[in-house]
């Protein structure tokens, strides 16, 4: 779906006279805890979401509307943030616990350690 709505927004821009605008996605990713009534934020949906994300990224994969051209995204967070306020699921985005132990098993380091496509984490602070 997140591809769908990327594709969404280029024919949009491009139909407006923007077509050479790259789209990028600056936060993505599903949690794996949340309140009750925050439905499907769970470890094996948030494992199955950030999984499929990073094997796309590793393969280089496009969007349907542009699939030679690597659409770039950003993770929303590496770490849990047990102090944030809000609802539960704003404190459960991370791959990793606080303490860097896995939330969950998206195949992260699997997927690194047998790609010849090298990917950067790029960490922002602020």
């Amino acid at each position: 779906m997140l591809y769908a709505q990327v594709d969404a927004v280029t024919f949009a821009m491009a139909r407006m006279g923007y077509g050479g605008i790259e789209v990028r996605v600056s936060e993505t990713g599903w949690p794996s805890r949340g309140d009750p009534d925050e439905i499907g934020s769970t470890v094996e949906n948030a494992a199955i979401y950030n999984g499929n994300l990073l094997r796309r990224q590793l393969k280089d994969e496009g969007t349907p509307l542009r699939p030679n051209r690597r659409l770039e995204v950003y993770v929303f967070a590496l770490f849990n943030e047990d102090m944030k306020p809000g609802p539960t699921s704003e404190r459960n985005y991370g791959l990793l616990q606080p303490d860097g132990t896995m939330v969950y098993n998206c195949g992260l380091f699997e997927l690194a350690s047998t790609s010849s496509t090298s990917f950067n984490f790029k960490c922002h602070t602020g």
